[in-house]
């Protein structure tokens, strides 16, 4: 049966089956069309399993994020592929990590000849992987990343396979850099935010106590203070449970 005319167009390749796949097309078509990252990295590995797969040999390809203490893959062209990440994290040590963690490209021909993974390569070989490219994606800080692509065929990936999974990397890169710039700044801003809240619970607070007490801010601020030292508790549960006392169970902070 021979793929219809929009999984061709998806895999690359025109309806007369002339040409090789054009790359770059596809990409740009997934950078237009994805609604966000995550979006964006499935498509991804899914192009690259058709760009790399030939027809008697289809790969597995996804994309591992390494953060200190923390290793996951973040992109799968199916479970299998997921799974095949998951025996190197087991062993802490195979292509994808090691490209991931020096930043340049590992390609095992046949991991029933290759010596570099004593411990990792048979356990590969045993659930039916004879070959393995993996290609760094550049990114920033303490984080790193991988393009894997998994084949069962010995020695299945040529120069022209090499290029094509180093211009999918350099697309990832980019996307990944964009994505973990973002999370980095909604992190920052929930942390902000919540600083805020707090510091209008407890000046609330400290203006309920200076009415009950006709006393200055500062003395306020000294009572609150020596409750939470008293009592072990955190200076913002401390204005919560004031403001609790006078019916107030919510606070609303006001940043514009």
């Amino acid at each position: 049966m021979t793929d219809s005319p929009t999984e061709l167009r998806e895999s690359g390749v025109d309806s007369s089956g002339a040409g090789e796949p054009d790359v770059a097309a596809l990409l740009q078509d997934l950078v237009l069309d994805s609604a966000d990252v995550e979006e964006f990295l499935i498509g991804l590995v899914k192009v690259a399993g058709k760009v790399l797969s030939g027809s008697e040999d289809e790969v597995l390809c996804a994309v591992t994020l390494l953060r200190p203490r923390m290793k996951t893959t973040v992109a799968s062209s199916s479970e299998n592929a997921r799974k095949m990440d998951e025996v190197q994290y087991r062993f802490d040590d195979g292509p994808c990590l090691r490209a991931a963690r020096e930043g340049h490209i590992y390609y095992v021909e046949d991991f029933r000849e290759d010596d570099r993974f004593p411990r990792y390569g048979p356990a590969i070989a045993g659930h039916g992987i004879r070959s393995a490219l993996a290609v760094p994606i550049p990114l920033e800080g303490d984080t790193r990343s991988a393009l894997n692509i998994y084949s069962p065929n010995a020695s299945a990936f040529d120069p022209t396979a090499m290029a094509a999974a180093q211009e999918l990397a350099g697309e990832a890169s980019a996307s990944l850099r964009l994505a973990i710039r973002i999370a980095r700044l909604t992190d920052s801003g929930e942390h902000l935010r919540a600083a805020m809240e707090s510091r209008t619970a407890i000046d609330l607070a400290a203006g309920v106590i200076m009415a009950q007490n006709r006393c200055s801010q500062d003395a306020a601020m000294t009572i609150l203070k020596a409750a939470s030292n008293t009592r072990n508790v955190k200076l913002r549960d401390v204005a919560a449970a004031v403001l609790a006392s006078v019916g107030q169970d919510t606070v609303t902070t006001h940043f514009s």
